[in-house]
């Protein structure tokens, strides 16, 4: 049978009827706001690269956190900014950090929100790179002892989730021994695992002033060209713990998204990240797209790969939508 029999026009006539026949849709429960937390007291300051983006100290997170809360959102993704970088990056496991900080600021204002953390080194060394520089290379395994260590301090200041970013081989298998040994076997993993050397970070850089003072990441974050290799690193973070693995970027990797869903039982999450937020801000501003429509369509794009977890700087703006 075909036209003019089945008409598949009959299933789009109404807003009704598109919605009763939708097969995805986004949820405020798929939401995870990154929020970015700096040194200091009373701080509330616009970063100039990303629209409605701020970096806090751990006094002003409370207040951002419980509105996020009350538009629905039930996890944020914390990065913190050194006030002092060094070699080791040694701030990024103080008991004091900015991070540690926040972490407990928050769960004392919304206990039920989902705090994760970024665990990486890169905005805390004085090289900008994600691990230890050892004669003028990144050191792997010395890395991994000093993201465990990261790891662990967030874990004791409470986060439910860590998620290392680093793309360090073994990382994963370092923190989960960590985090067991230290009595900490019901914090979750996050694991950046297909992470790839992206354009699309630009605006981030700016953020964290995590650039590289030196080459680039191209030695440990994943080539753009390769499909494959992503499912092979996925696979390992799953054998060494990970509980739940991330694509980043999202929007240029919808298809390794839906591979890993395909092969993979776990959740698999998305970061919707700095460059692809401030393209279609720019755009908008520019009055060449509807923006609230296409962060719509990118977000449901998402779904639709197979991701169950979205990372986006969209996300309030998402939720009110949502609630609309």
């Amino acid at each position: 049978m075909g036209f003019p029999d089945i008409r598949m026009r009959r299933l789009r006539g109404s807003c009704g009827m598109r919605r009763l026949v939708r097969e995805n849709a986004v949820s405020v429960d798929d939401l995870v706001y990154p929020l970015f937390v700096c040194p200091g007291e009373g701080v509330k300051k616009p970063i100039v690269s990303m629209d409605g983006c701020f970096h806090f100290s751990p006094d002003m997170i409370a207040g951002e956190v419980k509105e996020i809360a009350a538009l629905g959102i039930g996890a944020v993704l914390l990065f913190g900014v050194a006030e002092k970088k060094d070699e080791t990056g040694s701030e990024a496991w103080s008991d004091n950090g900015a991070v540690q900080e926040a972490i407990r600021q928050i769960k004392k204002a919304a206990g039920e929100m989902v705090v994760m953390t970024d665990v990486c080194l890169c905005g805390y060394t004085e090289s900008g790179h994600c691990g230890l520089v050892k004669g003028g290379k990144v050191d792997n395994d010395s890395s991994c002892e000093m993201l465990a260590k990261v790891a662990l301090s967030h874990a004791k200041a409470g986060a439910d989730v860590v998620c290392p970013s680093d793309m360090m081989d073994g990382r994963v298998g370092y923190i989960r021994k960590a985090l067991d040994g230290g009595g900490f076997s019901d914090v979750a993993i996050m694991a950046y695992s297909a992470k790839y050397a992206s354009a699309f970070y630009g605006p981030f850089r700016d953020i964290a002033d995590s650039s590289p003072q030196f080459g680039d990441r191209r030695s440990y974050q994943m080539d753009p060209a390769n499909a494959d290799e992503a499912l092979r690193e996925i696979e390992l973070d799953v054998e060494e713990g990970a509980d739940i693995v991330m694509v980043k970027p999202a929007l240029a990797y919808m298809d390794i998204v839906r591979r890993a869903k395909e092969k993979f039982d776990c959740p698999i999450a998305v970061y919707n990240v700095s460059g692809e937020y401030m393209m279609v801000k720019a755009a908008a501003a520019a009055g060449v797209l509807d923006g609230d429509e296409t962060m719509m369509e990118i977000l449901c794009g998402f779904k639709r790969a197979g991701a169950k977890i979205i990372i986006t700087y969209f996300a309030k703006e998402a939720a009110k939508l949502l609630s609309s």
